[in-house]
């Protein structure tokens, strides 16, 4: 075969950002090959059982967008006004995510949005190979050698590779050994098992459609978000190893669905009664793990460049690891566009994003905290209470910070550091109350104007 030229791009992995990523180059006049170890998602059923469903939020519609590709997807997502929250003793509250309806996020399916991402990229001109895994780089002779299942391989030559192949990319496998990324995994001592709670007879939903359902208990919880067939994906989170002398179940000893069963009648009773078929999908759906993945360099020169979970995997907490990959795309395509040396452009891209990256990266940890222990809390209901009305009084200084990272474009390392400000606000402002009602106002409008600058205009 003969070398690639001057425009050509090679992206490892069909997934959600190796399609999307594809139809933004070839729209861009780049030439582009895509190669997938998999077959074509859209020649079989949809995997079950090892995926959180996800959640697009404004900067995941902003990349469709760029690529035209956001009405298609939109047509099959479920709006999520907030979390629906329910409580130990079977209350339930909506603790909205935005103002009103302009402010939501959008449950998506995995699999239904990778079908229709490769579809455009496909009629975008780029040409998507399936069953065909990366094995090996040769950086040197610039030649990957690709495998299919039944071992045959195939040595294609290449100007660039761009690593989309997920958290276990081989991409990135290759890379280390040639040069030292900086690479290390955190893993959560807690994984999850998917669940589903079917449509009711009649067709429709059996609980509110448009919220992500939560029932925090402390150190662990279930999760459900809504599909457009009218069930929800269920996703219970547990740690490794309970504690048994807290009361707190574990994996280790939740080991069977009938164990299951028991566990969600005694704990989420109103959701065990909602999901018949939880013992045969518990014994038969894998547990998944839960980890942050970090690199010191995601690129080797021009010839290699990693985008999404490959340089920086995340926990699903803030629902922002496709969005934050989406994000990425469209940064690597301005690049490229802008630079006209590739490891200039690389080098820029991870100078923008990595920071980026680490900074949603802590947030996502941080929300699961904040999910698990403290939807439920006084303290933090007040806060939360504050805080919409401190948006309400100072649109243009105090923006929370889920609707910086979720409906803004603000940098997510800028949001961090913001949000980080307007928490310590908070609290400070709070303590020693109950209510709202019993806040000075004039001295509240007072402390935001002393520590909170106006924020730029989102772009």
């Amino acid at each position: 075969m003969n070398p690639p030229n001057d425009k050509h791009l090679t992206i490892i992995g069909a997934g959600l950002a190796g399609a999307l990523l594809a139809t933004l180059l070839a729209r861009r006049g780049w030439e582009v090959d895509v190669y997938e170890k998999r077959d074509d998602p859209r020649k079989r059923d949809l995997e079950r059982g090892r995926s959180i469903n996800l959640a697009l939020a404004e900067r995941g519609r902003n990349a469709l967008r760029n690529a035209d590709a956001d009405e298609a997807v939109m047509a099959q997502a479920v709006m999520m006004r907030g979390r629906m929250v329910h409580f130990a003793d079977g209350r339930t509250d909506l603790q909205r995510y935005g103002r009103d309806d302009s402010e939501v996020i959008w449950s998506v399916h995995r699999g239904e949005l990778n079908r229709i991402l490769l579809d455009i990229a496909e009629a975008a001109g780029a040409r998507v190979h399936f069953d065909l895994g990366l094995q090996s780089v040769d950086f040197e002779a610039c030649t990957a050698r690709y495998a299919r299942r039944d071992g045959e391989t195939h040595d294609v030559p290449f100007r660039t590779l761009i690593g989309a192949d997920g958290a276990g990319s081989q991409l990135r496998q290759s890379m280390g050994t040639v040069a030292d990324l900086g690479e290390r995994t955190d893993f959560l001592d807690h994984s999850y098992k998917e669940l589903e709670i079917p449509p009711a007879a009649d067709g429709g939903f059996l609980i509110e459609p448009n919220a992500l359902h939560i029932w925090p208990r402390g150190r662990y919880m279930c999760i459900a978000l809504p599909n457009d067939e009218q069930t929800f994906t269920v996703t219970l989170f547990l740690p490794n190893t309970g504690n048994p002398t807290a009361g707190v179940p574990g994996f280790d000893s939740i080991r069977s669905g009938a164990d299951a069963r028991a566990l969600f009648d005694r704990e989420f009773p109103d959701a065990s009664a909602l999901i018949p078929r939880l013992e045969h999908d518990f014994d038969h759906n894998p547990t998944g793990v839960l980890g942050t993945l970090y690199l010191d360099r995601w690129h080797l020169d021009g010839r290699a460049v990693l985008v999404g979970d490959a340089a920086h995997a995340m926990v699903p907490f803030h629902g922002q690891g496709m969005n934050c990959a989406f994000e990425d795309c469209v940064a690597l395509a301005d690049h490229l566009d802008r630079h006209g040396n590739r490891a200039e452009a690389f080098a820029a891209f991870q100078r923008e994003r990595l920071p980026n990256a680490r900074a949603i990266q802590h947030m996502a940890l941080e929300n699961y905290l904040e999910m698990r222990d403290r939807v439920d809390d006084d303290d933090y209901l007040l806060q939360r209470a504050l805080e919409h009305k401190l948006a309400e009084r100072h649109p243009d200084r105090f923006v929370p910070r889920y609707a910086m990272v979720t409906f803004r474009h603000i940098p997510y390392a800028v949001a961090l550091v913001r949000g980080n400000l307007q928490r310590e606000l908070l609290v400070q402002l709070t303590r020693g109350h109950d209510s709202l009602a019993t806040l000075d106002w004039d001295k509240v409008d007072a402390a935001v104007r002393a520590k909170l600058a106006p924020l730029p205009a989102d772009r």
